[in-house]
Parts: C-alpha cells; sequence; structure tokens
C-alpha cells in the first residue's frame, strides 16, 4: 500500500483518532504518509482540511483514509459530505451514537480528551507522576521511594527512562529507575536503598548486542559500548535479578507499550481497572 495517505482530523489535539486509528493500521502490512490536522474546530478551518484531502486523492490517485473525531455537527457535515474524496471514518458517529442510544442519554459532547484540567484529580496526578519519576531518573535520588509504584532495575540503556516516563505519563504511576553498575556486581547484591522496597523492583535487560549497539551510538569505541562489556553486564544484572527475585523481561524486542503493560500487571494491576 505505498503512497498512501491518513488523515488524523480533530477538533481537539487528535491524539485520540490517531492513537485508535494507528492501532487499526498496524494490523496492515503499510507505512502510509500521517498527516494530523488538530483543532479543526470551525466550519471554515473544516474547508481548508477537506480541500487539503480532494488535494491529496487527486495528487496520489487512491482515497485517503480518513479519521476524524469531531464534535460539531456543522463541522462534521463538511468533511463526510459526499464531496470528500476520502475514505471517513467517523470514530465518533461509531461509537458514541451507538452509546447514547444504549445508555439512555446524550454524551457532553466535550472537545478533546484533556477538557477541565484544572478541575481533574487524574490530570494532577499524573503531573505529580511525572515530576516524581524525572526526579528520580537513573539513580538519582533515593528520598521518598517508599512513594514509589515501581522502581525499575537494569544496566545502562537498557530503556527503563522511557518505560519510567510512559508509565507516569500514561497511566499515573510514580516510576523510579536505578542503573546496575560493575559496583553493584562486585557487592553481589541490589543497590543499598532498594533493599527495603524489593517488592516495588522490575528489572529490563536487553541483548548484549544491541545494547553494544545503543551504546555505540553515545560513546562509540568506549570500554562501556564493548560488545564484551555488554555481555558480561547484561548476565551479571540477570543473575542478580534472578537471585534477588526480582521479576524482570527483555526490551530488546517489546515496544514500551508492552513494557509497561506487563509491569502494570505484575506489580500494579489494580491500576489496569478504573
Amino acid at each position: 500500500m505505498p503512497n498512501r495517505t491518513v488523515f488524523f482530523v480533530s477538533d481537539g489535539t487528535g491524539i485520540t483518532a490517531e492513537t485508535f486509528g494507528n492501532s487499526i493500521l498496524n494490523q496492515f502490512p503499510a507505512k502510509p504518509r500521517h498527516v494530523r490536522r488538530p483543532f479543526i474546530d470551525t466550519v471554515d478551518k473544516a474547508h481548508v482540511v477537506l480541500g487539503e484531502i480532494n488535494a491529496t486523492a487527486l495528487r496520489e490517485g487512491k482515497r485517503p483514509i480518513v479519521f476524524i473525531t469531531l464534535i460539531n455537527d456543522d463541522v462534521r457535515s463538511i468533511i463526510t459530505a459526499t464531496g470528500c474524496k476520502g475514505l471517513v471514518l467517523d470514530m465518533f458517529s461509531t461509537f458514541v451514537e451507538p452509546l447514547e442510544t444504549e445508555f439512555g442519554v446524550k454524551s457532553n459532547h466535550r472537545v478533546g480528551r484533556f477538557s477541565d484540567v484544572s478541575e481533574s484529580q487524574e490530570y494532577t496526578d499524573r503531573i505529580e507522576a511525572i515530576n516524581f519519576s524525572l526526579a528520580h531518573d537513573d539513580g538519582q535520588s533515593a528520598v521518598n521511594l517508599a512513594s514509589a509504584d515501581v522502581i525499575l532495575l537494569g544496566v545502562s540503556r537498557s530503556g527503563k527512562t522511557p518505560t519510567s516516563l510512559y508509565l507516569a505519563m500514561q497511566h499515573g504511576i510514580k516510576a523510579a529507575n536505578y542503573p546496575l553498575i560493575p559496583e553493584d556486581f562486585e557487592r553481589g547484591r541490589l543497590p543499598t536503598p532498594l533493599g527495603p522496597h524489593k517488592r516495588k523492583c522490575f528489572g529490563l535487560t536487553i541483548d548484549p548486542v544491541r545494547l553494544a549497539q545503543i551504546r555505540n551510538e553515545r560513546r562509540p569505541g568506549s570500554k562501556y559500548a564493548a560488545l564484551e562489556n555488554c555481555r558480561y553486564e547484561v548476565n551479571e544484572a540477570e543473575a542478580m535479578m534472578r537471585r534477588e527475585g526480582v521479576a524482570w523481561l527483555s526490551s530488546t524486542h517489546k515496544s514500551i507499550e508492552e513494557i509497561a503493560t506487563t509491569i502494570l500487571r505484575d506489580l500494579r494491576p489494580d491500576r489496569l481497572v478504573y
């Protein structure tokens, strides 16, 4: 499916449309061109996007795929009218309207997923979790580890920081992360500050060859990036986590989303129910 374009059109940020659309597109062996058009909240803006969709159809000779989350009926009718040369997938008419019928009530037709953030405890919790994860990145601080929901362990560049931030941003999880370093391997035990919090620990490991590639991008030709050293660190880290009874998984072929979901399932299954 080369030379296909996918539009994500929303009167909010477009994140909902793009997230949902991409989860569907990932079922197909294609890499289409992505175009996000957020804040399309007036008729004039809708006409501009319609022109862009139709111009793309003419240029490519194929219908663009158009995922929309548009609340305003006047705005939505422009994109869904017969004059649109794209294949329009209206997520609100597909899901919201049937639910209105099922529940017997009208939806609040709220624009965007981040409305009323000042009154949202969930949003406040997420900001606190992000600040916590940044303050406890890479073992910077052992203060308030009792407040952590999760403590990630692993050798340098095994994926701890992006996973911590994803957990904080997406799930409001206070995630600290600690690097396992040669001194820890020589002592043969976890870093001392983690002793009282072992039940919150989860390990990340990685294929040594992949680790060497990543480290060479940062410090090429160094002992830190040498394959032999990477093999040593990974083997020692896995052995230590095995001895300490810390669950772990390999980040080599897993997405951050998969890693985060596994951590939640194993350490905080309550956060999967809300």
